[in-house]
């Protein structure tokens, strides 16, 4: 059982229809243990049916080059770790009795080859070039990450941010319409996609769906309250996932976890 909460008001309004999710999982964050990428598994198919996990495996040579590894490294080291990451969630997916599990696995070979994720990337890099609040927005993003991996005390240059940016860059088309790009990987044999269900409003060919992280992020907040020059589409919107805070013991809830886990999806309007 997770605590989850809509990221906007906006978001929260999808809810009641939204049949998919898309679970961003990050490749060197050890909180996507492989245990817990089982639970997350499978709460996302008991409560929304469908699921998608995205890595960001080859874009993290970006980072790794931006904190000062030569570009060869950088990718070697990436695509390694990529690889683990797709293993750890194909043996989370197996364990819960899925087929051919990496059909559900978005890694960056398979998104450069969807129409619809190469379409959003483009629209990004134009909104990135061309619009300077949106420019900023973005690079304040990649200036917080960066921040969290370089020394105490340094601060990331402009070059840094420059590279780097690609990162969050080609992160950002999942956030805009993760349901899109499922439904258009739909298109290529053997790999299920979102279609539309019957009775529930149709967005764009595919039905409501939500990017999943663990951490609220400034910069997707404006993003999702609409602020910026470029925004997600009508039916994609975003949900904060995060393991639920136990009560102290004699608190009420603290004997039954998974009834107080419950309640508060309750208190979300989720369940």
């Amino acid at each position: 059982m997770f605590e989850f909460e809509p990221l906007t008001e906006r978001c929260g309004g999808l809810l009641p229809t939204a049949c998919h999710v898309c679970i961003g999982v990050s490749p060197f964050n050890s909180y996507f243990s492989t245990p817990r990428l089982r639970r997350m598994a499978d709460w996302a198919l008991t409560r929304f049916g469908n699921v998608h996990f995205f890595v960001p495996d080859a874009l993290a040579a970006c980072t790794l080059e931006a904190l000062g590894y030569e570009p060869d490294h950088a990718r070697r080291k990436a695509r390694r770790q990529g690889q683990y990451v797709h293993n750890k969630i194909a043996t989370a997916l197996s364990a819960l009795g899925v087929e051919n599990p990496r059909r559900l696995i978005l890694g960056m070979d398979r998104l450069y080859a969807t129409p619809r994720y190469v379409t959003l990337l483009d629209d990004a890099y134009r909104c990135f070039r061309e619009d300077e609040e949106f420019r900023a927005a973005c690079l304040d993003a990649t200036h917080w990450v960066l921040e969290q991996k370089l020394a105490p005390g340094t601060t990331a240059s402009q070059e840094q941010l420059r590279g780097a940016v690609r990162y969050f860059l080609g992160e950002l088309p999942l956030f805009a319409d993760a349901g899109g790009i499922a439904a258009s990987i739909a298109g290529v044999p053997g790999v299920p996609g979102v279609p539309s269900t019957p009775g529930v409003p149709d967005v764009g060919g595919h039905s409501p769906s939500f990017f999943v992280y663990h951490q609220r992020v400034g910069f997707l907040e404006r993003f999702f309250a609409r602020e910026l020059a470029w925004r997600p589409v009508e039916g994609q919107g975003f949900l904060v996932v995060r393991d639920p805070v136990r009560p102290p013991a004699g608190v009420p809830g603290a004997e039954h976890p998974a009834e107080t886990a419950r309640a508060l999806e309750v208190a979300h309007g989720i369940a």
